[in-house]
């Protein structure tokens, strides 16, 4: 894991490092000028524009500078509020960084590359809001990542970050990025004397003229390891439909089906409700039912949102994991509005009685104490209909992981890292068949 911290809590570290003030911008300079070097190709005879504030974040582009003249690069200095108008080969924002306080009118788009440093200057360090900045191409960052590098559009805007340790000690965090390691104890949970039940799945979805919803989630649970999936739909037959040779069909009555599927429910490791389930009022009572009972961890995904949504009760005394996983839209409906601009502070008050995975172009996983883990894996490609109900099938072969909040971030870490390896015209389908090549490629 790679830690994320809030402007806050670097000044925080900043302040107790043994290190002066002075040596800090003094090592930050120096890593601000190997980067542009390596960004211009060299130095002699190259030229750089350098953007420098009055803070700390301009002081670290003065030493910069400094540096860079020392190897024959010829460099101009502007404030903020200024326009850059000698022609450059690089221009290095450190206008403001994470210390920007109001807006600023930044210069027009170079036709050069750009550095910032630390943070574009104009977008939000804490949520990745942008008021105002310029296009960078690279971004190095101090200590350790800042929220607004990780949220959209920031995490457009400051193109490929690269963190320089500055020798300072970052304490243990509670919001994290996730990386391909962090997926080899999840993804290593089989051993020698396992059999099918060991990491069995219950999926209970599907409803007339959605029934490719729980086919999708099952055949994303099969390839993502689940020894069997058992699938049920309350209205719809599954006795047909394109599910894998693999997977087992077991009929439920139309009515109190819920005490039907609860017979035996204790005999798997996870239970999945929701994939293309249906919105009658009777159903979704029915599966708020069957999740508040559930003697074993539940994902409850699309559908099964809207029970929750309309019975809110059923999750408030589980004593099982119980992950909720809603886009935005499903996000207003369970709590009553739409994230805002701080997506960190709405994803932790909701997840007080679950793990909850906000998706988005940064997905955001909450664990009910409060850490957050970020997901960067995933992207375009994933906006396609489907490949939710694949994430929810991952998700349910990895819920036996004793971190229920890490077995969900590492199941759509893995979800887009697979999308990564499709073609043009990717549909949801093609993933489930993706999974086993992004995972030699992320443990090889």
């Amino acid at each position: 894991m790679l830690p994320v911290v809030t402007p806050t809590e670097m000044r925080a570290v900043d302040a107790t490092a043994p290190e002066s003030e002075q040596l800090l911008i003094q090592r930050a300079g120096y890593a601000v000028a190997n980067t542009a070097l390596r960004m211009l190709g060299g130095g002699y005879g190259r030229r750089v524009n350098v953007i420098a504030g009055k803070g700390n974040n301009g002081q670290d582009g003065l030493v910069a500078a400094r540096l860079l003249q020392r190897r024959g690069v010829r460099c101009k200095l502007y404030e903020p509020n200024s326009e850059p108008v000698a022609t450059a080969d690089l221009v290095i924002d450190a206008a403001y960084g994470t210390g920007l306080r109001d807006n600023w009118q930044p210069p027009n788009q170079p036709a050069c590359p750009v550095l910032a440093v630390d943070i574009p200057s104009g977008v939000d360090a804490l949520t990745g809001i942008d008021s105002g900045s310029i296009q960078a191409d690279r971004t190095i960052t101090f200590g350790a990542l800042k929220p607004g590098l990780i949220l959209e559009p920031g995490a457009s805007r400051a193109g490929e970050v690269e963190i320089a340790s500055l020798g300072l000690e970052i304490p243990n965090s509670k919001m994290n990025l996730i990386t391909d390691g962090d997926l080899r104890e999840p993804l290593s949970q089989r051993s020698a004397t396992d059999h099918k039940w060991t990491n069995a799945l219950r999926i209970i979805g599907g409803s007339p003229g959605m029934i490719g919803a729980a086919e999708l989630a099952t055949h994303g649970a099969l390839r993502a390891g689940a020894g069997i999936v058992v699938v049920s739909s309350p209205t719809a037959d599954l006795s047909q439909p394109d599910l894998p040779t693999e997977a087992v069909t077991k009929p439920l009555l139309e009515s109190e089906w819920a005490t039907e599927a609860l017979a035996d429910l204790e005999r798997f490791n996870g239970l999945l409700i929701g994939p293309g389930l249906g919105s009658d009022p009777q159903t979704l009572a029915e599966a708020a039912k069957l999740i508040e009972k559930a003697p074993v961890p539940v994902i409850v995904d699309a559908d099964g949102l809207a029970a929750v949504a309309a019975h809110p009760q059923c999750i408030k005394n589980r004593r099982n994991p119980t992950v909720l996983t809603p886009h935005d839209g499903e996000f207003k409906k369970l709590t009553g509005a739409p994230p805002t601009d701080d997506r960190c502070t709405d994803v932790r008050n909701a997840s007080k009685d679950c793990v909850l995975l906000l998706k988005g172009p940064t997905t955001i996983v909450c664990s009910p104490n409060g850490e957050l883990t970020f997901v960067r894996s995933g992207d375009q490609r994933l906006a396609t209909a489907g490949s939710g109900d694949v994430l929810a099938g991952i998700m349910g072969a990895l819920i036996n992981y004793p971190q229920t909040h890490l077995a969900v971030a590492a199941a759509a870490h893995w979800h887009g890292r697979a999308a990564q390896l499709a073609q043009p015209g990717m549909t949801a389908s093609d993933l489930p068949l993706l999974l086993q090549p992004a995972q030699l490629a992320m443990l090889s």
